[in-house]
């Protein structure tokens, strides 16, 4: 729980990293809780800035890797940094279209008492043909 306070992460959260090997395999105490020391708060920090960014776990794998390698090249964190921007450069990209196609249907439908619906009726057609 302190954990999780002091990350921002939920204590499922926190379990969830740990199983999947991000977090090391905490320490327990005699009654059973698990014991965080001050480099795995701050290797919490680090996970949990990076998802904040957008990186994917596999992605935060390979960051912390990298961080956790000092021999480590710049250049290895800066191609996966410019991966994860052309990444959501895409996602911004498509977005952006769906945002278009929605707006452009919003403004065909009458928003009145009558039935007719163009925003339904491209729902019902999948977008596909009218």
């Amino acid at each position: 729980g302190q954990a999780a306070k002091n990350s921002g992460l939920s204590a499922k959260m926190i379990r969830y990293y740990e199983s999947i090997g991000l977090l090391k395999a905490a320490h327990r105490s005699d009654s059973g809780y698990r014991l965080y020391g001050p480099e795995d708060l701050h290797t919490l920090a680090f996970i949990k800035r990076s998802r904040d960014l957008g990186f994917s776990l596999e992605e935060v794998a390979k960051l912390l890797t990298l961080w956790q390698d000092r021999q480590r090249a710049s250049s290895d964190v800066k191609a996966l940094a410019r991966q994860h921007i052309t990444a959501l450069d895409q996602k911004i990209s498509e977005l952006a279209s769906l945002r278009d196609t929605l707006q452009e249907l919003v403004e065909h439908c009458q928003g009145d008492h009558r039935p007719d619906c163009p925003i339904l009726k491209d729902l019902a057609s999948g977008g596909c043909c009218d």
